[in-house]
């Protein structure tokens, strides 16, 4: 059975999605940056083991990187699984766990990568939002897709609305795409690209507006 490391920042409640979605796999920890972070005691709840490795002590990013990936390797991780984790990772982070570090993203990258991705889709007035999960790089928010969920943007949305209806499907594709993980269902080719293994994909077309 393969292991998972969950790295948080707050409340994690994409860390919670995996710790109840009774994946074929165990997690064997979640670590924060931050020793408030709500999501410890969520965490500990479920009788998960929890570490804190608190960014701000440490003088640089590469130190504070040094000692993450310490404490993940302490856990033999197959996967390392970002839910909330708000720190930007060294490229040399990145490297070490090549193929193992899954993010997931509000947004459907490439497009809007980075922060405020709701408002700026209102801004923009795009039709359809979403979220991504995918394998991290050192190019940031621009790695390997693994899955994908697209919403409507509706006329009255606010950026509250719109980011809740994101984040319900988030809470779909994490574990679905760590599940996938678990089970070797996906492979990352050379090229950079994700496979799904034996599943068939079903097209069909998003309208928003509806057509009518």
């Amino acid at each position: 059975m393969k292991n998972i490391v969950i790295l948080i920042s707050g409340r994690g409640s994409n860390m919670q999605a995996l710790l109840e979605a009774k994946l074929p796999c165990r997690i064997a920890a979640v670590i924060s940056n931050r020793v408030d972070a709500e999501g410890l005691s969520i965490a500990k709840a479920h009788g998960i083991p929890t570490a804190v490795v608190e960014h701000r002590n440490y003088a640089d990013r590469d130190s504070f990187d040094t000692a993450l990936a310490k404490s993940i390797d302490a856990f033999n991780p197959d996967f390392v699984a970002l839910a909330g984790f708000m720190r930007i990772l060294s490229a040399g982070f990145v490297a070490r766990y090549h193929g193992r570090l899954i993010n997931i993203h509000p947004s459907l990258l490439p497009a809007y990568g980075s922060l405020n991705t709701h408002a700026r889709a209102l801004h923009d007035g795009v039709k359809i939002h979403g979220c991504t999960v995918h394998f991290v790089t050192p190019d940031l928010d621009h790695g390997p897709i693994i899955i994908q969920a697209a919403v409507p943007v509706l006329q009255d949305d606010t950026e509250q609305t719109l980011a809740a209806r994101v984040l319900r499907e988030e809470h779909r594709i994490y574990p679905q795409a760590m599940r996938w993980l678990c089970t070797d269902q996906i492979e990352l080719t050379g090229q950079g690209k994700v496979l799904l293994k034996r599943r068939k994909q079903i097209g069909h077309t998003l309208f928003s507006p509806g057509l009518e």
